[in-house]
């Protein structure tokens, strides 16, 4: 559960002042999409990707997930962000989620296992 609200607290503060800044979305509305991306990036990314393959791989997915997600969000709520704009907020998030994979989420066990 820490996991998921460490994830949740820095994917939200991410997304959220992205959202305002660049977009038409209120302070409760981004908060919503970023749970919604949060939750999908923890369940697919976190619980199945990164347990099957490693931390890169995973990392690249979830942003990959952000694409798609903001890409469809963005059409369907008339968010009016821009191509560019998905792009670099899907690029910071992955980046993110490698060092919360790699520094944070780091299971030493696992690390003493793969070796």
């Amino acid at each position: 559960m820490f996991k998921f609200l460490l994830k949740w607290i820095v994917n939200g503060t991410i997304i959220v002042a992205f959202l305002m800044y660049y977009s038409n979305t209120t302070f409760m509305m981004s908060a919503v999409i970023a749970t919604g991306l949060t939750l999908l990036a923890y369940l697919i990314g976190d619980q199945v990707i990164l347990r099957l393959t490693n931390n890169g791989f995973a990392a690249v997915c979830d942003a990959l997930l952000a694409i798609v997600y903001f890409g469809i969000l963005s059409y369907a709520m008339d968010l009016r962000i821009y191509a560019g704009e998905i792009i670099f907020l899907a690029v910071l998030i992955g980046v993110v989620e490698w060092v919360l994979h790699r520094y944070v989420f780091n299971d030493p066990m696992r690390s003493i296992a793969g070796s």
